[in-house]
């Protein structure tokens, strides 16, 4: 599988927010055991966005793909997820090649706004209003799944869903603290768009990383 190029770091140290060995609470693969990466930094600029701390990559420690392994080895971890912050932001070639090497499902969440890089077992793209993601990524992905802040995050949902592969899986995920007024909708839109499923973040209903 051959990636994409000119990402705006090509670097072999990576900005490592944090690292966690959890349960993915999101989307197709969720209630798998997966070992998270976080990498800070991020323009991408979400105004609900969680994890608001991973956009400035300078606050966080430069980290080798060696040293992530490492990390992942010791879990006893068999699947990792590559997030952000945005992780595309970096090369991830190095680093998607050892895990693979080492016998590890990747997989990758990303808005879609950066080039593609890296050999991946999975691509999660969540599309932001805020920088548009590449088509050339959106055709990539194995999944889309949107986050519904408001009602025009319907529209915003289907015009990416005639971007993407007709095998990719097809998500609606209200935003956390938009939840009780967006899910009656998101539940109507279902029911009348029967190829989008829902997800739910069911890591903060157990109240895990």
């Amino acid at each position: 599988m051959k990636p994409e190029s000119d990402t705006i770091y090509v670097d072999a140290l990576l900005p490592l927010m944090e690292h966690f060995y959890t349960i993915q609470g999101e989307g197709y693969h969720s209630g798998k055991a997966a070992y998270f990466i976080r990498l800070g930094g991020c323009d991408v600029g979400c105004v609900w966005c969680d994890v608001k701390d991973s956009w400035d990559a300078v606050r966080f420690p430069k980290v080798s793909s060696e040293d992530l392994l490492k990390k992942v080895q010791d879990s006893g971890a068999d699947r990792v997820v590559i997030t952000g912050g945005e992780p595309l932001m970096y090369d991830l070639t190095e680093l998607t090649a050892k895990l693979r090497k080492a016998g590890k499902k990747v997989h990758l969440e990303t808005s879609g706004a950066y080039p593609l890089t890296g050999t991946w077992d999975w691509i999660c793209v969540s599309p932001k209003k805020f920088k548009a993601p590449l088509e050339s990524v959106l055709k990539r992905a194995d999944e889309l799944k949107v986050i519904v802040f408001n009602n025009s995050d319907f529209e915003w949902a289907l015009s990416h869903a005639d971007h993407v592969a007709v095998d990719c899986k097809l998500f609606l995920q209200p935003e956390y603290t938009s939840f009780s007024k967006m899910i009656a909708p998101i539940v109507q839109f279902a029911k009348k768009h029967t190829e989008w499923r829902i997800s739910l973040q069911v890591h903060k209903i157990m109240n895990i990383p």
